[in-house]
């Protein structure tokens, strides 16, 4: 005599979730959900003027009352970097970038400076007490 055959019962999953709406065409699914003037505070008031290469320096450590924004700017800060160095640190646009570092500035947090620029020609003296060094050797 052969013993019963048994059939195996196969669990059950749960049908998969939907998929995520899509966006309309020419739209961007949202990457940040917080605004852009939570983080920038007021934007009435009047902004620095601030170039992309313009130099941030910190001028002291981070308050307790900073914002977290604020306070990662002062950290990043206590060497110079640029603005849009800043802007891609933080994943934050230059637009809003301005309003925090004026705020900042405002605030004497921060020091802004201009970029060193090198001047595009060495100067003459320089270059002719290069070549009497360069003839005397």
């Amino acid at each position: 005599m052969t013993p019963p055959r048994r059939k195996r019962r196969r669990q059950q999953l749960p049908p998969p979730p939907p998929p995520p709406a899509k966006p309309a065409e020419g739209e961007e699914t949202p990457r940040n959900p917080e605004r852009l003037y939570t983080i920038a505070g007021s934007a009435d008031g009047g902004r620095a003027e601030l170039d992309l290469v313009t130099l941030i320096v910190a001028r002291c450590a981070p308050p307790p009352s900073a914002t977290p924004e604020a306070a990662a700017v002062l950290r990043l800060c206590t060497a110079p970097l640029s603005v849009a160095e800043l802007s891609a640190y933080l994943n934050l646009p230059f637009s809003a970038m301005t309003v925090l570092i004026t705020e900042l500035i405002t605030n004497e947090l921060v020091q802004a400076r201009a970029p060193i620029v090198r001047k595009a020609l060495p100067d003459r003296s320089l270059l002719e007490a290069v070549m009497h060094g360069l003839q005397r050797l």
